[in-house]
């Protein structure tokens, strides 16, 4: 009578086991899901929802999971979105100094020094990232360090090799432009501006910064790219603001007054322009 008996309890304890092992499973798939749900909400966070949410999140989800480079990646991302340097500085030292902390994690902290106009702290930064690092943030930053030190050379070499490795170089091709037109080399920086715009035909301050080229060689034509009729009006301003740096005084006043008459709603910075010329001409 017994046999029966230790069968019943052996199926029993079979089953239990079982029971168990199914628990374990579905406790393991719903991490899974846990984990692709908030990595999706993470993903959110760094991309659409407004900044300083994004902060509040990755704050929070570092209390509760400290540690978690992921979180603290997250963290210091938010905080450089939300414009809050001083913060992403001391947020991306935190992820640097982390045992899982790479070289790009180098890379970011130097650019939020940069964001944070701290210029030595940068280029040490980025002094301690291995030559074989290459990387087109890294030679961005690396060109921007040596603009801020007025080493053109290494600056134009640096600017060379971050459009190699990139497939959407408008803007550092903008950013070498304007370190083009800083040193003076006006037609040097004008090609480097329409490099930009046939890269991206929509980025104005690339336009912007060629009117100031063209501008400071007295070429009060504007260029023929693609605008709007509100970045038009805007170009004339620039133009005619260029124009009065150079004493053309009554080029200016006819570039302020097609501005006023080309923009499609009332231009209030034409207007006070031209009022202060015209005042000043009076007196």
């Amino acid at each position: 009578m017994r046999h029966p008996l230790f069968l019943c309890l052996a199926g029993a304890v079979a089953l239990a086991g079982c029971q168990k092992s199914g628990d374990a499973e579905v406790a393991a798939a719903l991490r899974d899901v846990n984990v692709v749900d908030e990595t999706n909400l993470n993903d959110v966070m760094l991309t659409v929802a407004d900044p300083n949410e994004a902060v509040a999140y990755f704050t929070r989800a570092n209390a509760n999971d400290p540690g978690r480079i992921d979180l603290m990646r997250g963290l210091a991302k938010s905080l450089v979105r939300a414009t809050r340097p001083t913060e992403a500085v001391a947020a991306w030292k935190t992820v640097v100094a982390h045992e899982n902390a790479t070289y790009d994690d180098s890379v970011d902290l130097a650019s939020a020094y940069i964001r944070n106009n701290q210029w030595e702290n940068a280029e040490a930064a980025l002094d301690a990232i291995p030559p074989t690092h290459e990387t087109f943030e890294r030679y961005r930053l690396e060109a921007m360090v040596a603009d801020s030190n007025e080493e053109w050379a290494n600056a134009d070499s640096f600017y060379e090799t971050a459009i190699g490795l990139t497939t959407r170089p408008a803007g550092v091709l903008n950013n070498w432009g304007f370190s083009k037109l800083t040193r003076g080399d006006y037609v040097g920086a004008e090609r480097l501006f329409l490099d930009a715009l046939r890269n991206d035909p929509t980025l104005f301050t690339a336009k912007n910064n060629l009117v100031l080229a063209r501008g400071a060689q007295r070429n009060y034509d504007l260029p023929v790219v693609d605008m709007t009729q509100i970045e038009r009006a805007q170009l004339l301003h620039t133009m005619a603001l260029s124009a009065v740096k150079q004493g053309d005084v009554t080029i200016a006043k006819g570039l302020l007054r097609e501005a006023i008459d080309t923009h499609p709603q009332h231009f209030e910075a034409a207007v006070r322009s031209l009022r202060a010329l015209e005042n000043n001409v009076t007196n």
